[in-house]
């Protein structure tokens, strides 16, 4: 039997009921993604949080030690962005500030992940860089990345700070974090969105810590 050839070209009554669908999925994510920004921003605990950390930061890099920021994934996207907003800058010109993302030298990845174990990709990269006094920023929606713990487990040790930000109710990252940023969902996506956030306040915190309150207050950044 000859099959009918697909028609581009249908008539518009069986087109829009399918993009109507797609324009309500559209919809319900944005809402979603609204909603747990809206969540974060009523929790103070959140706020307190990104404001203590920002002041260990800050702190840390004036007593010339680092950030260190890991994660996996999005996270690690997320780790790189936030180590680039440190040393160029957030909205405003000014000094550099010390901070690297574990997550970039594909060396150091690969040959930690094939000689010894993708589990211990941050930990031994602050076996190696590491200082007492350092802060270790770790990133991960779950709160159970294997990696991730390892590295905090290893910076308790020794005497680096350590900060988590996380969703998931924190998982066990949550008893390894000298503070703690939750994020309160469960949705992968909504919680990286919120992460992100944070982020960039995280940032606009040392800097105010480091540079004084009125540092960027009149200067948002343009778009570029």
């Amino acid at each position: 039997m000859r099959r009918t050839a697909f028609r581009r070209n249908l008539p518009i009554s069986r087109v829009l009921p399918a993009e109507v669908i797609i324009q309500d999925i559209v919809k319900k994510q944005l809402t979603q993604s609204i909603a747990v920004l809206t969540a974060v921003l009523n929790d103070e605990t959140i706020h307190a949080a990104v404001v203590q950390a920002g002041k260990l930061i800050a702190e840390a890099m004036k007593a010339g030690r680092k950030l260190m920021v890991c994660g996996n994934g999005g996270s690690a996207a997320d780790s790189q962005h936030l180590a680039a907003e440190f040393v160029t800058r957030l909205t405003v010109d000014r000094p550099a500030l010390r901070a690297i993302a574990l997550t970039t030298d594909t060396s150091i990845l690969t040959a930690i992940g094939n000689d010894c174990s993708y589990d211990k990709i941050f930990e031994r990269q602050v076996e190696a860089l590491g200082l007492e006094g350092d802060v270790l920023l770790a990133i991960s929606t779950s709160g159970n990345s294997k990696n991730c713990v390892a590295a905090l487990k290893l910076a308790r040790s020794m005497g680096i700070h350590t900060v988590g930000y996380t969703g998931n109710g924190g998982g066990a990252m949550k008893a390894l974090c000298d503070i703690n940023v939750i994020v309160p969902s469960n949705t992968t996506m909504n919680i990286q969105e919120s992460h992100l956030a944070l982020e960039h306040i995280l940032c606009m915190v040392v800097e105010r810590y480091t540079f004084g309150r009125e540092f960027g207050a009149t200067n948002q950044g343009s778009a570029e």
